[in-house]
């Protein structure tokens, strides 16, 4: 059910794939966050870009914001870049993640905008505002909504507390 404040609304969309970590590979349900009214911010693109195009349904994408770089957050990143003309915001220290998972198939897809610190969103008469929390990824950052009383933490929290050990990275730190 979407969260509504003043017709600003924050849905979510679940896109099933796999998230592969250290060797192994894990089914998981990946959450896209839309944030707007006409037109709408989205955060994160995992596996397919068809599940997140249809959740989006026509409205104009003013960014793509991902929060970390795991392979089962940005995948779809380069292909919904080029279905909805909008810019991928990314936080730098997460380049080694990036490169990963697209060195081989868009060896020449980079971010277009560096996520960081402060940096600001505005879509359909709100406000975003990026905090940067490394800890689950070194470039995991949430997204402030104080119009809308909530933070989009990406994978900063988890149920029941901070991003477990085991989905952590070899190259993160703890929070």
């Amino acid at each position: 059910m979407p969260r509504s404040t003043r017709g600003v609304r924050i849905e979510k969309a679940v896109v099933p794939g796999v998230f592969s970590l250290d060797g192994q590979d894990f089914d998981v349900d990946n959450d896209v966050w839309l944030e707007g009214d006409d037109e709408v911010l989205v955060v994160g693109a995992p596996h397919r870009v068809d599940p997140i195009v249809e959740a989006v349904g026509g409205r104009k994408v003013t960014a793509i914001v991902l929060t970390r770089g795991h392979n089962d957050h940005i995948t779809a990143a380069v292909d919904l870049r080029e279905a909805t003309g909008a810019p991928i915001w990314f936080h730098p220290a997460d380049t080694m993640l990036w490169d990963t998972v697209f060195g081989e198939a868009h060896p020449e897809a980079r971010p277009d905008e560096v996520l960081g610190e402060g940096t600001r969103f505005r879509v359909a008469g709100t406000s975003l505002t990026a905090l940067h929390t490394p800890g689950h990824s070194p470039g995991s950052t949430c997204l402030h909504a104080p119009d809308l009383a909530a933070v989009l933490t990406g994978d900063t929290l988890f149920h029941g507390g901070p991003a477990p050990p085991a989905a952590r990275s070899a190259t993160s730190r703890p929070s």
